[in-house]
């Protein structure tokens, strides 16, 4: 049973994203709202700071479903998928909303082909590095692609959407397309906003080792799952998310850490053979708490190397979307789905603007400011914009 299990989780193109968990992604279903809108979720990480990854399936009025953010297609998860199929009737429309998260169209063309009479909508202006190859040598049906560029489309009667961008960056433009389902009252967006948990989502906590991986003080203390080291791992793996070096964490010089593995209570593969670089500072539980101090957030990434590039650009939709009459906010990303209205949604960007209220702790900025200070000398990014 377990030998089957792991093989309708099997994925063979996990190259093209060469990220944890590699070749064997679980998928977990939820239903959002009853009989209309489903979640199916996935994990993805580098070195054990995992995320949920999120597809979302909408009924449609006129039958069938659309799919927002295609995840891996394993059999497991069209197996999933076909149930609702069974019940509601074939995926009609397959969206990617994303010009930059290969984490995202790395997933559309294969699952693109497990539903040969599906229309694909993409955001415009996509692109490929190193080099910019067409849509179709990258697996992309070209009589079923159609581009999501303001013109009217055959789901119009029930859905509305609104493209963020073009955020004209070195490498390709960043885009993304917030899907607003009317009879659910449903917002489908990707990574623009999120909401941070205070325990790890569901799909994480199947398998907790990254989090307790991550509790750990050092690399000599042993791997135990309890309630608490799971919540504190989780923690931790959402600063490394967010930051990639928070303001509460040292890495430890690399002669002394690996001096430490042989000292290390497991030196396995899966536990990197002993080696654990991290060091904790005392209170660094205050830069987690700061990321949920409010229900939405925009990720420090997105708003220290992206969005201020544009701050026009990004209010202007912030507002578009703003005017939509939702509930309830779907990300592809963290935690779904979220209790938030338009005035929340706005308000998640006030960081651009002068007399914003939304901000993170500055510390924690700091090597995305170093980041973003090389982005610039090499002219991969323009510097950012003013606030408005």
């Amino acid at each position: 049973m377990v030998q089957d299990n792991r093989k309708e989780r099997s994925w063979f193109y996990w190259f093209t994203v060469p990220i944890y968990p590699y070749s064997e992604r679980r998928t977990i279903r939820r239903e959002v709202v009853k009989d209309s809108v489903w979640v199916f979720e996935q994990l993805q990480g580098i070195f054990y700071v995992v995320t949920p990854i999120r597809m979302t399936a909408v009924k449609l009025d006129a039958g069938g479903l659309l799919v927002y953010a295609p995840v891996a297609p394993t059999v497991e998860c069209i197996r999933l998928l076909n149930e609702i199929v069974s019940i509601h009737g074939d995926v009609q429309y397959i969206i990617l909303p994303t010009t930059s998260g290969l984490e995202h169209k790395a997933f559309v063309p294969p699952f693109a082909r497990r539903f040969p009479n599906a229309q694909i909508y993409i955001a415009p202006d996509q692109w490929s590095y190193p080099v910019n190859l067409p849509l179709s040598w990258l697996g992309f049906p070209k009589d079923r692609t159609h581009l999501l560029d303001g013109r009217s489309i055959p789901f119009g009667n029930q859905f509305d959407y609104a493209k963020l961008g073009p955020i004209r960056l070195g490498l390709g433009p960043f885009e993304e397309i917030a899907l607003f389902d009317r009879r659910s009252k449903t917002l489908l967006v990707t990574d623009s906003v999120l909401s941070v948990p205070e325990v790890a989502p569901e799909i994480i906590q199947i398998d907790p080792y990254p989090l307790l991986f991550h509790a750990r003080e050092n690399g000599l203390e042993k791997i135990e799952d309890t309630e608490e080291n799971r919540r504190k791992g989780w923690q931790r793996v959402a600063l490394f998310t967010f930051y990639f070096r928070p303001s509460g964490l040292d890495i430890a010089d690399l002669i002394p850490s690996l001096r430490e593995i042989r000292k290390a209570f497991d030196r396995s593969k899966k536990a990197f053979f002993g080696w654990y670089p991290f060091r904790w500072k005392v209170g660094w539980q205050r830069s987690f708490e700061a990321l949920r101090k409010h229900q939405l957030i925009v990720a420090p990434i997105l708003q220290r190397l992206i969005l201020n590039r544009e701050p026009q650009i990004v209010i202007d939709w912030a507002e578009k979307v703003s005017s939509w009459d939702f509930q309830r906010i779907i990300p592809c990303h963290l935690d779904a789905p979220i209790e938030a209205d338009s005035q929340e949604f706005r308000a998640a960007f006030s960081f651009l603007e002068k007399n914003g209220t939304r901000t993170l702790p500055d510390e924690d900025f700091e090597l995305l400011k170093e980041i973003e200070e090389g982005l610039i000398k090499t002219n991969v990014t323009p510097p950012p914009k003013e606030k408005l």
